[in-house]
């Protein structure tokens, strides 16, 4: 399982986000003609720059990604757009309504949950994380307290999956690696460094919440994300897989561009994947309209509210370049200070995001070659550029 950068560059030098063999090929993309993207309509005069939008969308498929869905807000206004194709079998047009693997957007809602019991005195951010699960992380860590753990500061280091290469990965896809198996690999390895003093975005932080909502509670995971967040923001089209590869009800399919011996590139089919190892780190699959929804709900209070509510907007102090908060990312861009999380996985790239007050909130998903690359993927790059644009 590769280790995440404290600081990923991604959107050029200037936009600072985090992002984070032997398969059949699928058709070359020479093969698909790109499908037109289908905009709706947002007045003139409301600051979307729907032409920008229409000009990032375009083109699709590509060598960076085979579709594209966004939703982008601005006051009571919205557009919505989408491009590409469902397959590269069939060229078909892209699903503007389909769902998607949505990543280390999973991590809103876990933090959340988290923030929900921490509100019922259920839980104390401030207390050790072996008060509520004894023996787990071990004497070294006995100091690491639920806040660090929210905010990436606990020096937890990356647990260990199937290999960090896409082959040895994709090999593997449809095996299972516990969640507890996945901790334990990352104690094994010690300390990072002193809770606390730095800040490192790591899966296995989130994991480590969802093994202690499900002690606190003595629900699982997803019936207690489900209840808390979910069901009040209304998000009917977003679920947990657990162990199921496959993406249930409408979805377009993902690919990963893998480099030949003889210098091709061929697009591999990486829609069905055992995500049981992101599990509340990254395992959820949603929809963009469900993740505007859970945009939406958290910034006005109605899933997390007061002090518990400000934990998502509060990057830890004294630590240089921090920039993780709850579950959340802030970010500065044209004088504006934007509250996102992105995430990806293999076929599929994903960032939400708004201004604390909601006058302007995007969503995309972005069906990335190479979502798992070091940088951001040109298309998500040119989306959120035309979105934020004032």
């Amino acid at each position: 399982m590769p280790r995440h950068t404290r600081r990923a560059t991604v959107l050029a030098a200037s936009l600072v986000l985090a992002l984070t063999t032997g398969a059949a090929a699928a058709p070359a993309l020479a093969a698909s003609q790109a499908a037109p993207s289908r905009p709706s309509v947002a007045p003139a005069g409301t600051g979307i720059d729907t032409t920008a939008l229409r000009e990032a969308l375009a083109g699709l498929p590509d060598a960076d990604a085979t579709a594209a869905l966004v939703r982008v807000r601005s006051g009571s206004t919205s557009w919505q757009g989408s491009s590409g194709v469902h397959d590269l079998a069939s060229g078909r047009a892209a699903d503007p309504d389909a769902r998607f693997r949505a990543g280390s957007t999973t991590k809103v809602v876990t933090a959340a949950v988290v923030l929900q019991l921490a509100s019922q005195g259920r839980v104390r951010l401030d207390a050790p994380v072996r008060r509520y699960l004894p023996g787990l992380l071990g004497p070294a860590f006995r100091a690491v307290t639920v806040r660090q753990l929210l905010d990436h500061t606990s020096g937890i280091q990356a647990g260990d999956g199937f290999g960090d290469d896409f082959a040895s990965q994709y090999a593997h896809r449809f095996d299972t690696i516990t969640p507890r198996a996945v901790v334990a690999s990352a104690v094994a390895k010690g300390p990072e460094f002193a809770p606390g003093t730095e800040q490192d975005y790591l899966n296995v932080n989130y994991t480590v919440l969802g093994l202690l909502i499900e002690k606190v509670t003595g629900n699982s995971y997803a019936d207690e994300a489900t209840r808390r967040v979910l069901r009040p923001a209304g998000m009917r089209d977003t679920y947990f897989p657990g162990t199921d590869p496959r993406i249930r009800g409408p979805h377009n399919r993902g690919y990963q561009a893998v480099r030949q011996a003889d210098g091709t590139t061929r697009f591999v089919d990486v829609t069905e994947w055992n995500q049981a190892d992101r599990w509340a780190a990254g395992d959820m699959i949603s929809t963009t309209a469900d993740l505007e929804r859970l945009l939406t709900a958290l910034f006005r209070g109605r899933i997390v509210r007061g002090a518990a509510l400000e934990e998502m907007f509060t990057v830890p102090p004294g630590i240089e370049g921090a920039t993780y908060s709850a579950g959340l990312q802030r970010f500065e861009y044209g004088g504006t200070v934007y509250w996102i999380k992105s995430g990806s996985r293999y076929g599929y790239s994903v960032v939400l995001g708004g201004t604390r007050d909601l006058s302007r909130t995007l969503v995309q998903s972005v069906n990335a070659t190479d979502a798992k690359g070091e940088g951001m993927n040109p298309v998500s790059e040119r989306i959120v550029m035309a979105a934020l644009a004032r």
